[in-house]
């Protein structure tokens, strides 16, 4: 994930083509979407689809840099991810010195209860924790590889936090979020993936540098490595709620095809985690419980589980002097994203010395006190024609409509008279954050309503949200 865009886009058929381009996954399709056939599988969906907003977190070595996270390593993908990469111009050198990398990542700022403090008081729900990107540094204390952040060459190993995924995940459950682990299911430090020597051609591109057809013994070899990784962290940190992965080239197809077998896992997994949700991404079936789209909106309400992850800075990985969106645009992301049934997964990179960037700190604590007052109409609602119409989202729950009216920018006009654009009858509107019933009219086109004089007063808010009670 590295793109800073946010599209619109309808979901289609995803080819392998057009599966990751310029590290953006693209996202399946609503045909691709298997309904489980498990009663509680199917109450956690509807769970999920309840919380609306979690906080997504790219972090690792590679966050010294400020640079896109392990995709300068595969050469097939240089021309985009290596552009602001001037420390060396040798691939092959370039892999040496990122790889090694963990031997200076000493994050000795981390507060891992602070950061669930500042999550919970912005309104998030649930944390997607990256455990692995496809570098394969792993942010656990595994037992299957040395890299790994209590490894012998991490400064890190001795600190009270060395094991990160175990402290972030008990601080994040102990303010009530719940946990998503990320998992790359490539791995391009193992050498059971990127074997020494059978690199394909003069190059490595993001797949295993060996055909699995053609060397079944080490790829089987990476499949227990895989599974041992995966098992570590679904056995020995706590309630999983989400097992969150990523590269989805690693499938039984494609160009080359790398079956991991990961349904045996996670039905394995489910016998001691009943609970857990699956979203094996942009590969469809039984183990996509939710389809993902990346830096993207689709264009119309998707009518299966979904989440956008949208960066709340232009990069998923830290970035040195990065920018940050302001609330207006925060709240614009969220309402469209929730108007079309989804949930927006808010994506911030950490910094190298483990706290979090105050440009982000201070975006998220806006976004919690606008929740404060506007949650009702985000956490817990579903789809709602006329769904999303660029000036307003509509959101519903229970015998409540809530029409958001969002404004491009501190100069948008606000007008004493608004029209919603809701056509059903209505027995009463509110302003939320306000006391009282609002007097409004019937018209062929909507509701007509007027603004109280506390809606007028000061700079153009980032939205105006109304409670229609439905008759």
């Amino acid at each position: 994930m590295s793109n800073d865009a946010i599209q619109t886009g309808d979901s289609a058929q995803v080819t392998e083509a057009e599966e990751t381009q310029h590290g953006v996954h693209n996202y399946s399709s609503e045909d691709e979407w298997v309904r489980p056939t498990d009663p509680l599988l199917l109450e956690r969906l509807e769970w999920f689809q309840d919380q609306k907003l979690g906080i997504m977190m790219h972090w690792g070595p590679y966050s010294q840099l400020g640079v896109v996270e392990s995709w300068a390593l595969s050469d097939e993908d240089g021309d985009w991810s290596r552009g602001g990469i001037d420390w060396v111009t040798d691939g092959e050198e370039l892999k040496r010195q990122y790889f090694d990398l963990n031997k200076t990542f000493n994050p000795v700022r981390l507060q891992p209860d602070k950061w669930a403090e500042i999550a919970a008081d912005g309104g998030f729900k649930y944390l997607i924790f990256t455990t692995k990107h496809h570098d394969g540094f792993c942010m656990w204390d595994t037992g299957t590889t040395d890299y790994r952040i209590t490894g012998p060459e991490s400064p890190f190993r001795e600190h009270r936090h060395a094991d990160i995924c175990k402290h972030v995940f008990d601080a994040f459950r102990d303010k009530g979020l719940a946990i998503a682990a990320y998992f790359s299911k490539a791995d391009w430090h193992t050498p059971s993936y990127w074997a020494p020597g059978m690199a394909r051609g003069d190059y490595m591109w993001r797949g295993p540098s060996y055909d699995p057809k053609e060397h079944p013994e080490l790829w089987e070899r990476f499949v227990q490595f895989t599974h041992e990784q995966m098992t570590e962290l679904l056995t020995k940190y706590g309630r999983i709620d989400v097992l969150w992965l990523d590269a989805g080239w690693v499938r039984d197809g494609g160009r080359v095809p790398q079956d991991i077998r990961l349904g045996e896992l996670v039905d394995r997994a489910r016998l001691t985690q009943p609970w857990l949700l699956s979203t094996d991404r942009t590969v469809g079936g039984p183990y996509e419980n939710y389809v993902t789209p990346e830096q993207t909106i689709p264009d119309k309400p998707l009518r299966v589980p979904w989440e956008s992850c949208i960066t709340l800075g232009t990069s998923f990985s830290f970035c040195y002097e990065d920018r940050y969106k302001p609330l207006r645009e925060v709240v614009r992301i969220l309402m469209e994203v929730v108007a079309k049934g989804g949930n927006l997964a808010l994506n911030v990179g950490p910094q190298p010395d483990g706290r979090l960037p105050q440009g982000a700190v201070a975006s998220i604590k806006e976004l919690g006190a606008w929740l404060r007052t506007h949650g009702e109409a985000v956490y817990g609602t579903r789809i709602c024609a006329p769904y999303f119409t660029g000036d307003y989202a509509f959101t519903k729950k229970a015998d409540h409509v809530y029409a958001t009216r969002l404004y491009e920018n501190d100069d948008t006009p606000v007008a004493g008279m608004l029209l919603i654009p809701y056509k059903e009858p209505v027995a009463s509107v509110e302003l939320l954050g306000t006391d009282g019933k609002l007097a409004f009219e019937r018209t062929s086109e909507g509701l007509q309503v007027r603004l109280p004089e506390s809606g007028l007063a000061g700079l153009t808010p980032a939205a105006h949200v109304f409670r229609l009670r439905i008759e």
